[in-house]
C-alpha cells in the first residue's frame, strides 16, 4: 500500500481502517504469491512476534515474499533455534548497554568532523550523502573492523538486499559478494587479530563455534543492517523535526527528556514500512483468528506504532513527551528483536540536538524535493536537500 502525497512521514491511511475493522485480515502479495494474514494492531503484533509457532526461515513454504530464498546460516535474522540462539548469544554481549556507551564518543568525533565537511561546503547540501549515510556506515565499519574505503562496496550491495523490487537471484548475488568480501576479512584477522568485532568472530572459527564463512556472513549482516537503517531514522527525525520546530527544545532538555525524544521518533516513523514476515509452524490463534500450520504473516510495524488503544488515541501525533513511547515496536519483539538498538538509539541522540545546534537555520533548501525510497524495505529519503 502507498502513502499518501501529502503525508509522506505517515504509513499508508489504510491500515488505520485495518485496525478499527479488520485487524487481521487476508491480503494478497501478488500474482503467483501466496496471500497472508495482515496483522495491524499494536497488541496483536507482540503476540504474533512473541509466539514460538512462528518462522522467520524465507525458504519455508507459506512464508509471505515474493522473492524465497534460503538465507546463511549467519544472518540470523532469517533463522529458527537452534541457529538463532547460537549466533544470537556469540553477538550480544558486543552490543550490550555499555560496550556501545563506549562508541558515544568516538561517534560524536565522526559526526563532528562530518558536520565540518558540510558547513565547509555550503548550502545547498544533501543531507542524506553528507551525514544520514556516513555516520552510521563509518560507525559500524568501526564496531566491526571493516575499512571504510570499502564503504561504496557494502553499501550498493546493501540496498539490493533491501529493495523489494529486485529478484531472489539479485540479492543471493549481492549477500554473495558481501560473504565474499567479509571472509577475506575474517582470514586476514585469524592471522593479525585486532581490537575488532571481525577478530572476535574469527576467535569463534577458531574455537570450531562455527565456519569462516558464517562468520563473514554474520559480518555482512552486520554491515548491511548497521547502516542503512539508521541512515532513514537520521534522515526521517530530521523532516519530522522540521514539521514540528516546536518540539525543538525537547532535544536540549535532559538526557532523559532526549532518551524519550528518540523514542517517541522512533514510534512515529518506524522505518520498516513492509514489516516483518513470519510462517506459522503449527495452529495458534490470535484473538478470534485461527492461523493455520503454513499460514503467512505480516506484522505491520509502523501500524501498530500508530495503535490509537496503545498510544492513548493521539498516535499519528508526534509528542516528544510521550511517557510510554518505549513501548513501540519500531525494533520488532520477541527473540528476534534488533540487536542493535542500542546502536541505533545512541546515533541518533548523538546526531539530532547537535545537528540543529550547529545549524539552527536548517531546512529543506528553496525550490527543492525530498525523494523518499517507496521500495525499500526500510523506508526513508534517499535524497535530503537543506539549506541554512
Amino acid at each position: 500500500m502507498t502513502r499518501e502525497p501529502d503525508a509522506p512521514l505517515d504509513p499508508p491511511r489504510q491500515y488505520g481502517g485495518f485496525r478499527r475493522e479488520a485487524p487481521i485480515t487476508r491480503v494478497s502479495l501478488g500474482p503467483g504469491a501466496p496471500t497472508a494474514w495482515l496483522v495491524t494492531r499494536w497488541d496483536d503484533a507482540r503476540a504474533v512476534l512473541a509466539n514460538p509457532s512462528t518462522s522467520t526461515d524465507l525458504s519455508r513454504p507459506g512464508y509471505p515474499t515474493r522473492t524465497p530464498m534460503t538465507m546463511p546460516p549467519g544472518f540470523f535474522l532469517f533463522q529458527d533455534n537452534p541457529v538463532h540462539d547460537l549466533f544470537r548469544k556469540v553477538l550480544t554481549r558486543e552490543f550490550m548497554v555499555k560496550r556501545i556507551e563506549a562508541l558515544r564518543e568516538p561517534t560524536t568525533r565522526i559526526f563532528a568532523g562530518l558536520m565540518d565537511e558540510l558547513i565547509a561546503h555550503g548550502p545547498v547540501a544533501d543531507l542524506v550523502d553528507a551525514i544520514a549515510l556516513p555516520l552510521p556506515s563509518l560507525v559500524i565499519s568501526e564496531l566491526l573492523g571493516v575499512p571504510y574505503e570499502d564503504h561504496v562496496f557494502f553499501q550498493e550491495h546493501s540496498k539490493v538486499l533491501i529493495d523489494t523490487t529486485v529478484t531472489g537471484a539479485q540479492k543471493a548475488t549481492a549477500q554473495g559478494a558481501l560473504g565474499d568480501y567479509l571472509e577475506t576479512l575474517v582470514e586476514q584477522r585469524r592471522k593479525e587479530p585486532r581490537d575488532d568485532l571481525i577478530t572476535r568472530l574469527g576467535e569463534q572459527v577458531d574455537a570450531g563455534t562455527f565456519s569462516a564463512r558464517d562468520a563473514a556472513d554474520v559480518g555482512a549482516f552486520l554491515l548491511f543492517a548497521g547502516h542503512e537503517t539508521t541512515a532513514n531514522m537520521i534522515g526521517l527525525g530530521v523532516l519530522a523535526l522540521f514539521e514540528h520546530p516546536d518540539q525543538l527544545p525537547r532535544l536540549y532538555a535532559g538526557k532523559a527528556e532526549l532518551a524519550t525524544a528518540v523514542e517517541e521518533l522512533l514510534r512515529y516513523l518506524t522505518i520498516a514500512q513492509t514489516g516483518l514476515a513470519r510462517v506459522a509452524t503449527e495452529d495458534f490463534a490470535v484473538g478470534d483468528t485461527t492461523i493455520r500450520a503454513g499460514d503467512g504473516l505480516i506484522i505491520m510495524l509502523n501500524s501498530a506504532n500508530r495503535d490509537e488503544a496503545m498510544f492513548a488515541g493521539t498516535a499519528d501525533e508526534l509528542d516528544l513527551t510521550r511517557s510510554n513511547a518505549r513501548q513501540h515496536v519500531a525494533f520488532g519483539y520477541g527473540i528476534h528483536q534488533c540487536l542493535g538498538q542500542s546502536l541505533a538509539r545512541m546515533e541518533l541522540q548523538v546526531v539530532l540536538p547537535e545537528v540543529f545546534r550547529r545549524l539552527p537555520g536548517l531546512r529543506i533548501a528553496d525550490g527543492q524535493e525530498v525523494i523518499y525510497k517507496p521500495h525499500a524495505a526500510a523506508y526513508g529519503p534517499s535524497f535530503l536537500p537543506v539549506t541554512w
